[in-house]
């Protein structure tokens, strides 16, 4: 496979099944599923930047236009006994941190799907296919400090926390979990993505 994501097929990454989810791209069909989770108070506990619905309507677009670019992005995510019902999305997308391209991986759910471990399943599978199809670009997840639960999911998904790369963020301290990520890479520079 190609390291350049640009070439990606996007049959290689979607749609994907673990033992429970349905991981599939990203549609414009998905919008309201995405407002709903990305906008409820219960999922940005530990957001310092509360997101608005302008914000939110941007984050999806741009979501979508990654796939269209890219080949692969973040997915919607459905249990497999209920296919048509959003529960949440997961996934990679290209960032770059400290002038080095990554891929940053994301996981937010519905409140009524936490607690089940459908996070970390859901993680797992794309980092799995993010070492695969891509080998050379660090897999990254980054949260802040007092995410515990996030933090879990990451280290579930096999990252592993880099603390060189903690910085602060909006007010609180942002933490770093990754793999494949070269130590001594780290210049000084900022996050994107």
């Amino acid at each position: 496979m190609s390291q350049n994501p640009a070439d990606q097929n996007p049959s290689d990454w979607t749609p994907a099944t673990t033992d429970r989810l349905l991981l599939r791209r990203l549609a414009p069909e998905d919008r309201d599923a995405a407002l709903r989770i990305h906008l409820d108070p219960r999922t940005n506990r530990h957001n310092p930047k509360q997101p608005s619905r302008e914000r939110s309507e941007q984050l999806i677009r741009d979501f979508l236009a990654h796939w269209e670019r890219e080949g692969f992005g973040y997915w919607s995510v459905a249990e497999r006994s209920a296919p048509d019902t959003v529960i949440g999305f997961t996934g990679l997308q290209r960032a770059v941190v400290d002038g080095q391209e990554i891929l940053n991986l994301y996981y937010r759910y519905d409140p009524s799907a936490w607690g089940k471990g459908y996070a970390a399943e859901g993680a797992r599978e794309a980092v799995r296919r993010g070492r695969e199809l891509l080998p050379a670009l660090p897999v990254m997840a980054r949260t802040t400090d007092a995410n515990v639960g996030s933090q879990r999911t990451a280290l579930a998904a096999g990252l592993q926390r880099i603390r060189s790369l903690d910085r602060p963020y909006a007010g609180e301290l942002e933490v770093y979990f990754a793999l494949g990520w070269e130590a001594g890479s780290r210049s000084v520079g900022r996050v994107a993505g």
